[in-house]
């Protein structure tokens, strides 16, 4: 399982059947009507949520679809394609209120990134900008009119492997290979706190209800040489947004934790897995009594 994501109303959107590839990123409109895939296998794809499956527009790309999101009014999508097999890294742009654009395979505005690829990426408030987390660690937001880069830092010293922001898009958190959560502000993209772990984060989020994040990573496979340290390595990590202290811990999975994600109402979290689990969590009754100690 390589990305959990949830509905804005946390419902089943049913289920969509196309690609052939693992697919990295999803996205849904505001109003929940049509969801947006891209794929390991080359393509990035829209879907009907109304119709719980129906594909309405395919755009075939070079390499592998690695980030995909709709701005915030739902009518611009943006994806970035991976830089393998001689192919540049790009971020495109398609407005969807001109159908030519799909049909011809021709975005309004395609961004090259040569210097180091895009591993995340998300829109920022009011669809303005995108923020950009990169395979060197920096972050980058685009102009989504007219592809300048407005903003550049680099907080990470390894590649960023997911980005989320916070409900009111005020703040978001990245998750990096670096061992290392961070919370920045999605306009100035000032780094705000920090969490801490001692294996890499492949993915974080942030509570909608309460100042909690949620961390989920592990050792890679390939990295991991005795069965003594695969012990305890795969766990969801909580920490206190403001405090950047842990407090709690939830075990479960055998294999990297890929992606994490809050439910909407707070209520409960999902993780996935290299393991090929999905795990749903409610929180127990004490979660929402719990008060942090400063």
């Amino acid at each position: 399982i390589v990305n959990v994501w949830y509905s804005v109303n946390g419902e089943r959107l049913g289920t969509y059947n196309g690609h052939t590839g693992a697919v990295w990123c999803v996205d849904a409109d505001w109003d929940t009507r049509h969801v947006l895939t891209g794929s390991a296998d080359n393509s990035c794809r829209l879907w009907d949520c109304e119709t719980a499956g129906k594909q309405l527009a395919l755009v075939k790309t070079s390499s592998a679809v690695r980030t995909c999101g709709f701005d915030f009014g739902g009518n611009i999508i943006m994806f970035s394609t991976d830089k393998q097999m001689g192919y540049q890294c790009f971020v495109s742009f398609f407005d969807l209120r001109d159908p030519s654009q799909i049909e011809n395979n021709e975005p309004y505005m395609k961004i090259p990134c040569s210097d180091s690829k895009i591993t995340s990426a998300v829109w920022g408030p009011l669809g303005e900008f995108i923020i950009a987390g990169h395979e060197s660690g920096e972050l980058n937001q685009f102009s989504a009119k007219s592809g300048e880069q407005l903003s550049n830092i680099k907080e990470h010293t390894k590649q960023i492997n997911d980005i989320q922001t916070s409900r009111d898009m005020t703040m978001f958190i990245t998750a990096s290979k670096d061992n290392t959560a961070k919370l920045f502000d999605c306009t100035t993209l000032e780094h705000l706190k920090t969490f801490r772990t001692e294996r890499p984060v492949n993915s974080a989020a942030l509570s909608p209800i309460f100042d909690h994040v949620v961390l989920g990573g592990g050792q890679e496979a390939m990295d991991v040489t005795t069965t003594s340290t695969r012990i305890g390595k795969f766990e969801a990590r909580f920490f206190h947004l403001a405090f950047e202290e842990e407090f709690g811990r939830v075990k479960g999975h055998f294999g990297p934790i890929n992606s994490v994600a809050f439910h909407p109402d707070g209520k409960s979290y999902s993780s996935g897995g290299e393991d090929g689990y999905v795990r749903i969590h409610y929180f127990d009754p004490q979660y929402f009594e719990f008060e942090f100690e400063a």
